[in-house]
């Protein structure tokens, strides 16, 4: 699952509604899931609600209870509920390729729905026109209408209509683009809040989900405050732009050239790429909007589109400021070496690198196989990129029909391991062992598997290895296993070899990099946004030494560009424009969280789906995948920088607390590194309440889900004054190379100095409440099995406990219609 939609409290019952694939733990064939509870807590898996047809995907929205019957589908003794949704018509339907609003309708309380026949209601004849958000506008003389806010995705604006009878649709107004347009608009909300519960000083939220732009990368929600008369939202917290941060510039790109840069664009059959002859001026042929660059020109590598390959290179200059200043966006790959090219490392090729004569099938090579990898499967001609020569294995192609569905397992002849290490170029998709749709390459000594590998649900074939040192001299196997199906269900191999280094790795990156003696020290990348914004290095380490900047394209697939502009040497770092932003969390994992309808008390609900689409269809749970977080109130509260968001969960989820099974109350010293809490105050499920002061530590706090080795972190950095959670070592962390991540949200120290922390550990997710609820973290990890440590931790210095309060929660129950023993994530 991942959206929630329809969020609606009806006669006493909580309804979640989310998009769902009732067919596998991948996002597709979009339908309505839904869940009820009492309590928030509490939940029943209830059928399928509004499933996918031949015509049409049901994307997200929402649901009304339409009391006064304003639609007719119902009866004023059983009012209708009504969902809005968006139709994301499937080619060959009269509408095919656009997203338009529609409407279905319950008579029995939610349970069964009925698409209303004239769909769609609302047709912008767009392919990005969604996630409509309804509410009825009550007006100062006792009547009123249905208000939607949806959004044109990719133009960055929410539309606001208007209706009687949600089925005739009138444009209001428009709001945006503003504040974060690093990606996508999605999932918009629109609702009044009382400012510290004064009913005479009425605010309204407006959310909007941005995916990818968020602030700590990927998918998030931001919000802006201001007020609505009816027909327009007026924000009030709308940043408006910046100047270029003080200090020397060191180049520009406004006067057309690259003035003394070399440029070195990939010879190849493409007009000029990556980077031209000469800056760009904004958006080139393909691209979409370029925004957040300064002056007449930038550094622009999407010349001839992500394709080309090259890199544009700086004079030297001398390091004379403590930070280098730039801009920067484009996509966001990593630099992981200095390998740059696909040659292959010194050693012994196995197998001939499957370069067989064509007809040549496996068993002819002396390969055993089953199922759609039997002895008549050949090496694949086509899938993949960066493979070497012409052939490899792809069993997505096995001769039959082509597809991810395909399976089996292929066992190569035996071979002497004569070299300390393997490497192989391997692409695809992978699998965890155990998930029942195991997919990876395994290397056989004496029968056992004794090493694995896989893919990373990417088509580019990549160097992997492994050290088989301790094996040195016994014979072995190779074996392919495929039991997967769907998405990247499915795996590539070439050119096996035995050699004396490890693998290196091929650096695919678009980053920009500090070159000191001819060594990259400082890097940073883009975020798969068209939008460049602030980056910051400190370079006092080398000041007085000789420096330059190497930009550098090398990628070919999505995102396989780079821009950046403005570099300037500066005595203070610049702050990204993201992070001035207002944020629903500042954490990886809280997305398209909207709030329940037609709540009692006026009281304002909201959730969000726990998972980021960095990295979303990767995550190691089996058999599903993906989970919501907690239930928060929201409320508006005075601040220096005018009216905010305050978060907290709701209370029926501390209603779910035993007695604290573990107190301290008095000021303590937490002493430089790290220090186990007594066995009492560990868990899996727990509320962890503490209020520390950072003393002489630079870094102080508390870790959760612990076995001694690997922890999450949760934290105070007194040098940042931000309060962060780092999973860097949270147990597995490798299943895609966008989840390890250190995130963190600014935090200004109580009047005493210190501190304060709520915690919810559940598993596999951590929630960090801080700041009287102005600033949550919301982070999935995925601990080592059994890991339930507590302890306290300082680094640099010594820090002081006020308190700290562990208090087990009962484990909230989550029954399914179908098979109540499933095993799940949370």
């Amino acid at each position: 699952m991942n959206d929630p939609n329809g969020m609606v409290f009806h006669k006493g019952v909580y309804h979640l509604y989310y998009q769902h694939n009732p067919s596998g733990n991948a996002w597709g064939n979009m339908s309505w899931g839904h869940a009820t509870s009492k309590d928030l807590t509490h939940w029943t898996e209830q059928p399928l609600a509004i499933a996918t047809d031949d015509q049409q995907d049901i994307f997200s929205g929402s649901v009304v209870v339409d009391k006064d019957n304003t639609t007719g589908f119902g009866t004023a003794e059983n009012p209708p509920l009504v969902a809005v949704f968006t139709s994301a018509y499937k080619p060959g339907s009269p509408h095919q390729g656009l997203q338009a609003q529609s409407l279905a309708y319950s008579l029995d309380d939610g349970q069964t729905w009925t698409k209303y026949d004239a769909n769609p209601v609302l047709n912008r004849n767009s392919a990005n026109f969604r996630d409509p958000k309804v509410f009825w506008y009550s007006t100062p003389d006792g009547g009123g209408y249905w208000v939607m806010a949806a959004v044109e995705a990719t133009v960055h604006k929410v539309l606001l209509y208007k209706s009687g009878n949600l089925k005739d649709w009138t444009l209001l107004s428009e709001f945006g683009p503003a504040n974060a347009t690093g990606g996508l608009w999605e999932c918009p909300d629109l609702f009044p809040l009382a400012v510290d519960g004064d009913p005479a000083n009425i605010k309204w939220v407006m959310v909007v989900n941005i995916n990818p732009g968020g602030v700590a990368g990927g998918s998030a929600g931001q919000y802006f405050v201001g007020g609505f008369d009816g027909t327009t939202f007026t924000s009030e917290t709308t940043k408006a732009g910046d100047a270029l941060p003080a200090g020397a510039p060191l180049a520009g790109f406004s006067n057309g050239t690259y003035d003394a840069w070399t440029v070195a664009n990939e010879p190849g059959n493409w007009k000029n790429g990556p980077f031209a002859d000469a800056p760009a001026t904004g958006s080139l042929p393909g691209q979409n909007t370029v925004s957040g660059f300064a002056g007449a020109g930038l550094i622009n590598s999407f010349n001839d589109g992500d394709w080309p390959v090259g890199t544009a290179e700086s004079p030297q200059f001398t390091v004379t400021s403590d930070y280098l200043n730039f801009l920067v966006g484009g996509g966001q790959h990593p630099r992981v070496s200095d390998k740059l090219d696909n040659t292959p490392p010194a050693g012994d090729l196995l197998f001939n690198g499957f370069e067989v004569p064509d007809g040549t099938s496996m068993a002819d090579a002396g390969w055993t196989g089953t199922a759609d990898l039997a002895p008549s499967f050949q090496p694949a001609t086509s899938g993949g990129d960066f493979f070497i020569g012409a052939k490899r294995i792809n069993t997505f192609d096995t001769g039959g029909a082509p597809g991810d569905d395909r399976q089996g397992t292929l066992k190569s002849p035996s071979f002497t391991l004569s070299r300390d290490f393997m490497s192989m170029l391997v692409g695809g998709g992978h699998r965890a062992a155990g998930s029942g749709q195991q997919l990876e390459v395994q290397l056989l000594v004496g029968g056992n598997v004794v090493r694995s590998l896989a893919g990373d649900d990417a088509g580019a074939l990549n160097w992997k290895g492994w050290d088989v040192s301790e094996f040195a001299g016994q014979e072995a196997q190779l074996r392919i296993v495929d039991q997967a199906t769907g998405g990247w269900g499915h795996l590539t191999l070439d050119h096996v070899m035995l050699t004396d280094q490890a693998a290196v790795p091929r650096s695919d990156e678009t980053t920009v990099n500090l070159v000191v003696d001819g060594q990259v020290v400082r890097t940073a990348t883009g975020a798969n946004s068209e939008v460049l914004d602030w980056a910051s290095w400190n370079t006092a380490e080398f000041k007085g030494r000789q420096a330059s900047i190497r930009v550098v394209d090398n990628n070919r697939s999505g995102w396989g560009h780079i821009l950046a502009d403005e570099f300037v040497a500066s005595e203070e770092a610049a702050t990204p424009r993201i992070q001035t932003y207002d944020w629903l969390d500042y954490g990886r994992d809280y997305y398209a969280s909207v709030s329940f309808a037609n709540m009692p008390q006026d009281k304002r609900v909201m959730l969000g789906w726990m998972n980021n689409w960095d990295y979303a269809q990767a995550i190691p749970t089996s058999p599903w995948r993906s989970a919501m977080s907690l239930p928060r109130e929201v409320a508006l509260t005075q601040t220096p920088a005018g009216p905010r968001l305050t978060q907290k969960a709701v209370k029926q989820v501390d209603d779910l607390a035993a007695k604290p099974s573990y107190a301290e109350k008095r000021t303590r010293d937490i002493a430089p590194g790290t220090t186990a809490l007594p066995a009492a105050a560990w868990g899996q499920v727990q509320r962890i309440d503490v209020t520390l002061a950072p003393g002489t530590a630079s870094r102080a706090g508390i870790t959760v889900l612990g076995n001694g080795s690997t922890a999450t972190k949760i934290g105070y950095d007194r040098t940042t004054g931000e309060v962060y959670v780092d999973r860097q070592n949270s147990g597995d962390t490798g299943f895609h190379p966008l989840f390890t991540s250190v995130d963190s949200a600014p935090v200004t120290l109580d009047a005493d100095g210190t501190v304060t922390l709520r915690v919810y550990v559940d598993r596999s997710s951590v929630e960090v409440f801080t700041q009287g609820g102005q600033r949550t973290i919301t982070d999935q990890v995925f601990p080592e099995a059994g890991a339930n440590q507590v302890a306290l931790f300082a680094d640099g210095g010594t820090a002081q406990l006020k308190s700290i309060t562990v208090t087990p929660l009962a484990q909230s129950m989550f029954s399914t219609l179908t098979n109540p023993v499933k095993e799940r994530q949370k």
